[in-house]
């Protein structure tokens, strides 16, 4: 056995981008087959995404022991609710206006379902990464103003950051794609929920691995030792990342997994 596998116990994945490429809809076969080898050889594994609870559609019929959603918002187990964090209403209301502004509508998203008040062409293509349509909802103020809110999406681009959070003081944006962003609790991110996960499990963070390829996911590489950036990844992520695997379109999990014993 590798010095590597002999360390690791729980492996979290990052979904788009990592464990599914963005121009496909499902994980490869190759990909499924490299979660179900981690399993049957012991590792916990994690889901570890800005998608919400409800968007992660087949992953549920896999081998993942844990669900880190909405960048570490909202974590849970089969059996429990490890952590949740929301933003402050007050916030969600200033963003709603925000985003008026400067003509970007929101989706506001508790752990349940997506409500948003408006429609444009880059949240749209954003929705439909986690295979959801995106619509107007009638119930958009009430629940605004009432629910527990763990994750807002719009578009934005880089240059429309600072107008989406002007005057917001309990939330911060965290973005793996230059067309769109996720707002979230401020503190709040990945790598703060993989700390409560190992918390969970009692592990420490040289027991811990995790997949990703985006900026969102640099967080979860500080809280952790194994950062394994995708082929494909941001050169930000590759940059602090232990090693680099090959791309999703390549099997990079699973041939990376492969070679360091794992599987």
């Amino acid at each position: 056995m590798t010095e590597l596998n002999e360390a690791v116990k729980i492996i979290f994945f990052d979904i788009d981008g990592t464990l599914i490429d963005q121009q496909a809809e499902t994980m490869t076969d190759k990909t499924i087959e490299a979660l179900k080898q981690l399993h049957a050889n012991g590792y916990k594994l994690c889901v570890a995404s800005g998608r919400p609870p409800f968007a992660l559609n087949e992953l549920y019929d896999l081998p993942f022991d844990a669900f880190l959603t909405f960048n570490g918002s909202y974590c849970f187990t089969r059996d429990d609710v490890v952590y949740e964090n929301a933003i402050p209403n007050e916030d969600i209301q200033q963003l709603a206006k925000n985003g008026e502004a400067i003509d970007r509508p929101i989706a506001i998203a508790t752990n349940e379902a997506m409500h948003a008040n408006g429609w444009d062409e880059d949240l749209a293509e954003y929705f439909s990464f986690g295979g959801m349509a995106l619509e107007k909802a009638d119930d958009f103020d009430d629940v605004s103003k009432h629910d527990a809110i763990y994750q807002v999406m719009s578009g934005g681009r880089e240059e429309e950051y600072d107008a989406l959070l002007k005057d917001i003081k309990g939330a911060e944006i965290t973005a793996w794609w230059d067309r769109a962003v996720d707002i979230i609790p401020k503190g709040g991110g990945k790598g703060k929920a993989v700390e409560k996960f190992l918390d969970y499990y009692q592990l420490d963070a040289s027991q811990a691995m995790a997949f990703g390829d985006g900026n969102n996911d640099l967080p979860m590489f500080d809280a952790i030792t194994h950062g394994i950036a995708m082929g494909n990844g941001s050169d930000d992520l590759k940059a602090v990342a232990e090693d680099v695997c090959p791309s999703v379109a390549d099997d990079g999990i699973y041939y990376y997994c492969q070679e360091k014993g794992l599987i």
